[in-house]
């Protein structure tokens, strides 16, 4: 969790691929990734569930567990709401997340009253210090992403939020759906917490985002909606044809697949 924590001292922005399983989280930081977050979409779809809390927690806690295993940067797990109303529930299953090696976690709001996450926080902050244990929370609301605001007034609403989730405890705020520059300089400095956006149409760069001072980009559940079209119409291609079709040729080779899980002699 400290390593995780020192990622967000601004001294440059933090890019967030987000992994769904082991092989993706693996791929991601032999690319260079210093840390691994998840996307509780992308985690969803490939373990069959739809996104949303309809996956049963333990089965995000074992693919959470199954990533950790193979990475050695920090990896931080989408647990979208805790996948329970109740605090204490929550906080238990985010020690079984942190016995597992995960440094930290997105909790959301949606559409829930802020005063739910904020004692969902008090919760796990005061189990994990029972243990003597700590684990990164990125408080994620949705003011923007599930318009829980109108326009004009969405900032206000946003650091409304902050405040209360910053007393209860969290490490960090993440804003998906924010892109106005303004908007998200105001975000920043009305909040000491760093401020995490997602890569969305609209979005600045990563550079005119480090400028406004954000301190980490996540991409969100785009890569792996990517890959399922590319899939799509590979499978539709072979179906018809017998072949994968022309992007069969730029496979990743077997080998160097191969060689991301066996482990340095």
């Amino acid at each position: 969790m400290d390593q995780f924590k020192k990622l967000h001292d601004g001294s440059q922005l933090l890019h967030l691929p987000n992994a769904w399983d082991a092989g993706s989280a693996r791929l991601f930081e032999s690319l260079g990734a210093p840390a691994i977050a998840t996307t509780s979409a992308g985690v969803a779809w490939a373990a069959g569930y739809a996104d949303g809390g309809q996956m049963p927690v333990d089965v995000a806690i074992a693919v959470a567990a199954n990533i950790a295993r193979v990475l050695t940067v920090p990896l931080s797990v989408d647990f979208e709401n805790g996948y329970a109303d109740d605090p204490e529930t929550v906080a238990r299953s985010v020690l079984r997340l942190i016995d597992a090696g995960v440094a930290g976690i997105n909790l959301e709001d949606g559409h829930a009253a802020p005063q739910d996450l904020a004692a969902k926080v008090v919760a796990i902050k005061q189990l994990a210090a029972q243990s003597g244990k700590d684990i990164f929370i990125n408080v994620r609301t949705d003011v923007y992403l599930k318009g829980l605001a109108p326009e004009g007034e969405r900032v206000a609403e946003v650091l409304k939020r902050a405040a209360m989730y910053a007393e209860a405890g969290a490490d960090g705020l993440f804003v998906p759906g924010i892109v106005k520059p303004d908007e998200i300089a105001a975000v920043v400095a009305g909040t000491a917490l760093p401020v995490n956006v997602m890569d969305w149409p609209g979005v600045p760069s990563a550079a005119q985002l480090h400028q406004l001072g954000v301190r980490r980009l996540s991409a969100g559940s785009g890569i792996p909606q990517a890959l399922w079209a590319v899939a799509a119409g590979m499978g539709k291609d072979f179906l018809a044809t017998g072949n994968g079709g022309p992007l069969m040729a730029q496979a990743m080779p077997y080998g160097d697949l191969q060689a991301l899980f066996i482990p340095a002699a």
